[in-house]
């Protein structure tokens, strides 16, 4: 048989030739997974996203629902049985209402708010950011010293004005914290975008006459991304918490869509008297979530960028 006829052994594709994504990917991963904390971390959270998800498929009740509520049923402790023989394994609430449910509902609005908040925030702030360091001068600067106004303010202060003025509600919580969140987003992306603004891919792309939307979006953002996604991680986090404090200071979320800190609110007048479980159940559920999305955060934030690794 000749040589020329003859099937070459097939040889599978090594580390070095493998698609240069697949390799950052497998990267990535095997960075992350190294931090064992973090990966727990990211499972718990993981658990609770799918919770608020499917909470009105795994609920024991529609918390909210004024027809399988029983008043009667009020502040009786975890492990109680109602008169319909329902166990309410972490108690219920002043109304009656089985606190595991509320706390299940409770997580969708938390989540939803602080994501949809975040993301718009996001959007904003990157294209802000992306302006004031790729055009410079004047527009830099009356971007920047914006940016500096709203920071020298506390976020909670911004989003109190902001809703002594619109008035409870989700909507307006959620444009609230977009409003305290959008600067941060803009100054890390300004930051990041100024060293890449004067690298040599950026000066081909002027040399070959190319868009200057081009140029900002499909070359300058896609290297300012890493540390976006730190930020953007944290502020997730740090818009479920505000909401939660506005929520229990009594501006936040209306009662009849509660969050976890319209929650903790409600039983915060019955701590005194032994009714603990009314407030402390949602709190831990508030410290888990904010607990597993900062150690998240933070794993993210050494793995694409090494030298911050402690």
């Amino acid at each position: 048989m000749n040589e020329a006829t003859q099937s070459e052994p097939i040889s599978l594709p090594s580390d070095a030739e493998m698609p240069e994504t697949e390799t950052s990917l497998r990267r990535f991963i095997s960075d992350f997974s190294e931090n064992r904390v973090a990966v727990c971390a990211l499972i718990v959270f993981a658990v609770i996203v799918s919770i608020a998800l499917m909470a009105p498929l795994i609920a024991p009740q529609n918390p909210y629902d004024l027809a399988v509520i029983d008043i009667l049923d009020g502040r009786l402790p975890p492990g109680s049985e109602s008169m319909t023989g329902m166990t309410f394994w972490l108690g219920t609430d002043d109304q009656g209402r089985d606190m595991l449910s509320a706390i299940f509902y409770g997580l969708r609005i938390s989540l939803g708010v602080g994501a949809l908040s975040g993301f718009i925030a996001l959007c904003i702030g990157t294209c802000i950011g992306l302006a004031a360091a790729y055009f410079g001068g004047r527009t830099d600067t009356v971007i920047m010293r914006l940016v500096d106004l709203q920071l020298s303010f506390p976020a909670i202060l911004i989003a109190l004005m902001l809703l002594a003025i619109l008035g409870r509600g989700v909507d307006k919580i959620i444009i609230a914290l977009i409003t305290v969140q959008w600067a941060y987003y803009a100054r890390t992306v300004r930051g990041s975008a100024l060293v890449e603004r004067h690298k040599e891919y950026i000066e081909a792309a002027h040399g070959l006459a190319l868009g200057k939307p081009r140029i900002v979006f499909r070359h300058l953002m896609p290297n300012v991304l890493p540390p976006l996604i730190v930020v953007g991680t944290v502020q997730v986090a740090h818009a479920i918490l505000l909401e939660a404090t506005l929520s229990f200071l009594g501006i936040g979320v209306p009662i009849t869509k509660p969050s976890l800190g319209l929650l903790i609110f409600t039983g915060f007048e019955y701590m005194m008297s032994g009714k603990y479980w009314i407030s402390f159940f949602p709190g831990v559920a508030l410290l888990i979530t904010i607990v597993s999305i900062n150690l998240v955060g933070d794993q993210l934030r050494d793995v694409l960028n090494p030298r911050l690794r402690r």
